[in-house]
């Protein structure tokens, strides 16, 4: 009995020792393995055997990446203006050995090391910078944070500025300015929308005065050759008037003197405003004028023709001129 039950304490021992050998590594994590307190390996995820009470888990080391916020700082910027600004940190563990045996603890050290940089670089610059170029900070902390943690073991993704805080005052100042430069846009803007306004007025008016002066020009062209066609006309009718009279002799003169003096008394009976009509002329001139337009008939049709017989020609009266219309009798006594 004593034999069997030292053989089962046995097998005990034996089947605790193998399971403190077993160890489990969980996926996104690293275990270093230290053998008699040194580092001999770094346990992926997966199973492992190690050597109980000889080999141990030195670290578990997180190979994800991780995010690490850096608290507010107050930063005072070349133009002595005091600004409050507010990190993150992106980085990931590349290998498990350096980061837990090369620095004593990487958070607080990636920490201290991104707000003395995040001080320098933007005590470098002014505040107009500092509130401007977020891109140009985020670039140089970047390269210099990674180059001094890549012996750790660290990669360091991105560092972002989170906010930057200026003081009230000068947040105020900002904000008269930002609204004087709009107002003096504004009106700029409306005084170059005037200055369009009257420029296209102005060329409105150069045109349409243009455009009339190019009226009053052809209306004037072509009123002179109307004048001078007119005129062509009346030298042609004054020509055939002459050729006429030195054809014909007086004959043709008087004929057109009887026509326009035939002309002139229709006018006379057809004026709206004529009450009495008085004639200074002497009848015996009218038919002689008319006489004259008889024997010009006569010789056009030559002498074969019988023209019509002429009026009797009346006696001579004194030349007295008379009315149209009889006189009016004495008034009764």
């Amino acid at each position: 009995m004593e034999v069997g039950g030292f053989l089962l304490a046995l097998v005990v021992l034996v089947v605790v020792f193998l399971l403190m050998g077993v160890r489990v590594v969980r996926q996104g994590y690293v275990y270093t393995i230290e053998r008699l307190g040194k580092y001999t390996l770094a346990a992926t995820p997966g199973l492992h055997l190690i050597i109980p009470f000889v080999d141990r888990v030195g670290h578990k080391i997180n190979v994800m990446e991780q995010v690490l916020d850096i608290p507010g700082q107050e930063i005072i910027t070349r133009d002595n203006a005091m600004v409050g600004v507010d990190a993150v940190v992106f980085f990931q563990v590349l290998d498990a050995g350096k980061a837990a045996y090369e620095v004593s603890n990487l958070f607080v050290a990636i920490m201290q090391l991104t707000t003395t940089n995040l001080r320098t670089v933007m005590g470098s610059m002014d505040l107009d910078e500092t509130l401007s170029k977020r891109d140009e900070i985020n670039a140089k902390l970047l390269n210099v944070i990674d180059h001094a943690t890549s012996p750790w073991g660290v990669k360091i993704t991105r560092i972002e500025i989170k906010d930057i805080r200026p003081p009230a005052d000068i947040s105020n100042a900002m904000a008269r300015q930002m609204k004087a430069e709009r107002e003096k846009r504004a009106n700029i803007l409306e005084a170059e929308g005037f200055r369009a306004a009257e420029i296209l007025r102005a060329e409105g008016e150069k045109q349409g005065a243009i455009l009339q002066a190019e009226g009053r020009r052809e209306a004037a062209f072509r009123d002179a050759e109307a004048r001078e066609r007119e005129a062509e006309a009346e030298a042609k009718a004054t020509t055939s008037v002459s050729e006429a009279i030195a054809s014909s002799g007086t004959q043709a003169l008087n004929y057109f003197i009887a026509q326009k003096y035939t002309d002139a008394i229709s006018q006379f009976a057809t004026s709206p405003n004529a009450k009495t009509i008085l004639f200074p002329i002497e009848a015996t001139q009218l038919i002689g004028t008319l006489g004259g337009v008889g024997e010009l008939i006569r010789d056009a049709l030559g002498p074969n023709d019988t023209p019509p017989p002429a009026p009797p020609r009346p006696t001579p009266r004194s030349s007295v001129p008379r009315s149209v219309f009889p006189a009016a009798p004495p008034p009764a006594e």
